[in-house]
């Protein structure tokens, strides 16, 4: 019988962070454009960014998890803040200090090729600390983040974290629908799961907001959670949204009114999540 040992299981983790890391560095060339930022994908990325503004003073430090190619950190410096940006893939590192250099914001934008698992090697104090579209969900051991970003974080700081969810009702559809029922349950899994993108291996942990915030509890006080794109679709079926541009607009409005009641808070292709530091 094979027996997994932690040098065996520290290992596979390793290869699989490696692994994930390669998937990004072989789409950042064009991660601009519409696999990384088509119009369901900016509509979600708005919510984070009215939430920082909203959590955050302007003017403080934040500290960007997974900051790809640098959207949000660059949008986040025009508003005032101090970003240090940080991401495990270094070809996304250099699309981020590239456009941080042509928008002439290298004085408020420091780009580091940093993984989120390898945060007791950064040092400062923030004021808010944030992550977009799922990079917490690439990481195999979050109660270690949750306690880096309690080092990190100022006293009355705020987390603004976008995390991939476990329940997306138009994933589970449109899947089940075609007779691929093994990729419709896909986010049921426990553990690492494979995710392919590019020919390529992105190892994925999906989670409900409870089980998210339960690697967080010891830290951080929730202050409350809200779906992201639940009437919409996930970005990836963004034709359907573009092919129905009313229907779209009225399932848009839905998003924002009802995304943050309870049950309907726990699903959608996204969850934006909110954590103040005890």
């Amino acid at each position: 019988m094979d027996v997994q040992t932690p040098a065996h299981d520290a290992t596979r983790e390793e290869d699989r962070l490696l692994d994930t890391q390669r998937a990004f560095d072989s789409v950042a060339a064009d991660y601009d454009g519409p696999r990384g930022n088509n119009e369901l994908i900016q509509r979600m990325r708005l919510s984070l960014w009215e939430t920082v503004l909203d959590k955050v003073p302007t003017g403080g430090s934040l500290l960007d998890l997974g900051c790809g190619t640098g959207l949000d950190a660059i949008e986040l410096a025009r508003c005032g803040y101090q970003v240090t940006a940080t991401d495990w893939s270094p070809q996304m590192v250099g699309r981020t200090r590239s456009r941080a250099a042509m928008a002439g914001l290298e004085s408020h934008v420091t780009a580091t090729h940093l993984g989120i698992h390898q945060l007791d090697r950064l040092q400062g104090a923030f004021d808010g600390i944030y992550s977009n579209f799922g990079p917490l969900n690439c990481v195999p051991d979050l109660p270690a983040v949750a306690a880096e970003c309690a080092r990190l974080l100022r006293p009355g700081g705020h987390l603004v974290f976008s995390v991939i969810g476990r329940i997306c009702p138009w994933e589970v559809a449109h899947y089940a629908l075609r007779g691929r029922f093994k990729r419709a349950a896909v986010r049921a899994r426990r553990g690492a799961t494979a995710v392919g993108m590019n020919r390529h291996t992105i190892w994925t942990y999906y989670y409900l907001p409870r089980e998210f915030y339960r690697a967080f509890a010891g830290h951080f006080t929730l202050e409350g959670y809200r779906a992201l794109s639940l009437f919409l679709p996930p970005p990836y079926l963004v034709e359907h949204y573009r092919r129905h541009p009313r229907r779209s607009e009225w399932l848009g409005r839905l998003d924002d009114r009802l995304g943050a009641l309870p049950l309907l808070r726990d699903m959608g292709d996204h969850f934006l999540i909110v954590m103040r530091r005890c």
